[in-house]
């Protein structure tokens, strides 16, 4: 069995690698000055935001494994696991860490709005990838929040702190976006592998057993996370990967319904649970009833 290490304050992390943490909910480290350091297998309990100028490792992250190479930042948030077993084997390691917990955002916008950046819950092999640019940005930003951590604590050092903490997280979310968007090659294979496993969803019937195919089938399918998956589907097509795959469900419809099939037949070829489900998100979705869009067939 895999040891692993209780991260459930910022300081646990910071004594394992002989950093003393200066504030008790955050934490930033450079791993510069405390390298070299020992592997550790984490299950954090806190938020934590890792990336290195020059490592190459290979880490374990939930259930998969990651080579960790320069330039790549990794997200965790309490509950997930991380990093790779002490073997004895020391490493040397330059760039930051910066973890914080949640109790430091408690009574803070960022509290609630924390929950919507979607790339805490990527998998590993969805991690972001940055430009030197990219990199130049977060490394001001560790050193500014430091620069924060050795004032003398007041009034306004949380807020300030926060604050810091909502830039790197933006930050984040806009440089996974230009990931998303330079990757246009991968993306539209992803689209290509996406209409191709609706179609394979319903020439295999997978439909009967499981009934309408999901977002998160989709993205086990491809090996994704359903965040990741999710975000990138919106970045290509404008649009949410569930609506996608509503589209595409009701244009099996309108054919099933063309071919002569009664609207509970269709329900039932298709995967829906009820008539009445399928009558409803052709509605939504046509802006007609199944039974118009029959008349409007036969009138043709």
């Amino acid at each position: 069995m895999s040891k692993i290490m209780k991260i459930k304050s910022v300081s646990d992390y910071s004594r394992y690698l002989g950093h003393t943490a200066q504030h008790p909910l955050v934490s930033v480290i450079e791993y510069a000055e405390v390298s070299p350091i020992r592997h550790s297998l984490n299950n954090y309990s806190v938020y934590g935001i890792f990336f290195h100028d020059k490592a190459d490792i290979d880490l374990a992250y939930g259930c998969g494994k990651y080579d960790y190479k320069s330039g790549t930042v990794i997200c965790v948030a309490p509950g997930q696991i991380g990093g790779k077993e002490d073997n004895g084997e020391q490493v040397m390691l330059t760039g930051w860490a910066l973890l914080f917990h949640p109790d430091l955002l408690h009574g803070t916008p960022l509290d609630k709005k924390i929950k919507h950046y979607s790339f805490f819950d990527y998998r590993v092999n969805e991690a972001l990838h940055m430009t030197d640019e990219e990199h130049d940005i977060f490394v001001s930003l560790m050193q500014q929040i430091r620069n924060e951590l050795q004032n003398k604590h007041d009034e306004f050092q949380n807020a300030i702190i926060v604050g810091y903490i909502e830039l790197v997280l933006n930050f984040c979310q806009r440089f996974y976006n230009r990931q998303f968007a330079t990757r246009t090659l991968e993306n539209s294979d992803i689209l290509m592998k996406f209409d191709n496993l609706l179609s394979d969803y319903y020439e295999e019937k997978i439909q009967l057993t499981r009934g309408l195919p999901t977002v998160q089938y989709c993205a086990d399918k491809l090996c994704m996370s359903a965040n990741y998956f999710g975000d990138l589907i919106k970045k290509a097509t404008g649009d949410t990967a569930s609506n996608y795959i509503h589209q595409y469900i009701i244009q099996r419809v309108k054919s099933v319904l063309a071919a002569g099939a009664s609207i509970t037949q269709a329900a039932d070829e298709l995967g829906f649970e009820y008539p009445q489900h399928l009558s409803r998100m052709f509605k939504k979705r046509v802006g007609i009833t199944p039974s118009e869009f029959c008349e409007s067939i036969r009138k043709k």
